[in-house]
């Protein structure tokens, strides 16, 4: 599940100009990638950004189990500590048992009857007789205590391994989600590798400047913005939305990485997650998710900082700047940048804080 594969290197490699063919199918993709050995620029530059948008699919449904597992694991942690409670208290009766059971065998030779006719002074063996009845009752109370105790360490034993079979399951999904996100970057990969050395150097040179245009539109450290792009001129938000907006704008021209969440790379939730973060609003890390972590908004209600959410299921999201543009993490292979709304299929959106 490491995201160390999905690296830097890779990432440059894979990227895509256009995310306007993203959604294609990754198996007639698969198929056109095996039957044409040597695709034009242009057809694999398609096939790579369906291939890209697939694996950044498979990313989100991998992130959409974080909060299941997390859960899961509380639980399981919580077990354990009231395992390692209850145990206590049953080598405690235990050990009591032990005491009187020790205590028991030295008076336990002879009868009762035998005992009193022997006795040299009858009042005194009574009231010990009287002294030992109440001792037995003390042995059978800590019998009931230690069963009543060992009952519950049983239960909650089993309630641990029922939860373990459950973490390991949600665990197994999302490393089957994880293993479809490598298995359509593989496949890209491959595709780029049927091109010329010199149609492979172009793309990297494309997305390097691209990347590197990103970068130039980031605000200053004092939140000023640097950019020439006049649809962004002064971006209408206050408070905590100006924050989060600030703060994923300072992220432009950072790589997409399946899992990340800053501080040098991320995917699209990580991105979103970041940025509200430090405006003090906790998001899940899933687009799906987030989708339910704020109050909904209509497109037409739209302002800036709003988290807006793409495809049906919803497996992308961005924050709203205004004029129709978005700042995103968009997939694997491309780097943080500011984007037209609309160039995504649009789902919904919601106002965090």
């Amino acid at each position: 599940m490491s995201i160390g594969r999905i690296n830097r290197t890779k990432g440059i490699a894979l990227a895509a100009i256009t995310s306007t063919a993203v959604a294609a199918g990754v198996i007639l993709i698969q198929g056109a990638a095996d039957a044409d050995p040597t695709p034009s620029l242009a057809d694999a530059k398609k096939q790579v950004a369906a291939l890209q948008h697939q694996a950044e699919v498979a990313g989100e449904s991998a992130n959409g189990l974080r909060g299941q597992i997390d859960a899961s694991k509380a639980r399981v942690k919580a077990l354990q500590a009231g395992i390692a409670k209850q145990q206590a208290q049953v080598d405690g009766v235990k050990r009591q048992i032990g005491s009187l059971a020790v205590a028991g065998y030295q008076t336990s030779g002879i009868s009762t009857t035998a005992q009193l006719l022997l006795s040299t002074n009858p009042d005194q063996f009574l009231n010990q007789a009287s002294t030992a009845q109440a001792f037995a009752g003390q042995q059978n109370s800590a019998l009931r205590r230690y069963q009543l105790a060992q009952g519950k360490l049983t239960d909650l034993q089993a309630s641990e391994q029922t939860e373990l079979g459950a973490l390991q399951a949600v665990q197994s999904k999302q490393s089957g989600f994880v293993n479809q996100l490598n298995a359509n970057l593989d496949t890209a990969q491959k595709v780029l590798d049927k091109l010329s050395a010199a149609d492979r150097k172009r793309i990297q040179e494309e997305n390097a400047k691209a990347a590197e245009n990103a970068r130039k539109q980031r605000p200053t450290r004092d939140g000023s913005r640097t950019s020439n792009d006049k649809s962004l001129p002064n971006i209408p938000a206050s408070g905590r939305a100006a924050i989060a907006i600030n703060a994923a704008l300072a992220q432009l021209g950072d790589p997409y990485v399946w899992g990340a969440a800053g501080p040098s790379s991320f995917d699209c939730s990580g991105l979103t997650m970041y940025a509200w973060g430090k405006a003090g609003v906790s998001l899940s890390h899933s687009a799906a998710a987030q989708a339910g972590e704020g109050r909904p908004v209509s497109k037409s209600e739209l302002m800036p900082g709003d988290l807006v959410f793409f495809y049906s299921p919803i497996s992308h999201v961005g924050i709203y700047l205004g004029n129709g543009r978005i700042v995103h993490a968009p997939r694997p292979g491309k780097s943080v940048e500011i984007a037209p709304l609309d160039e995504n299929p649009y789902n919904s959106a919601v106002r965090p804080g």
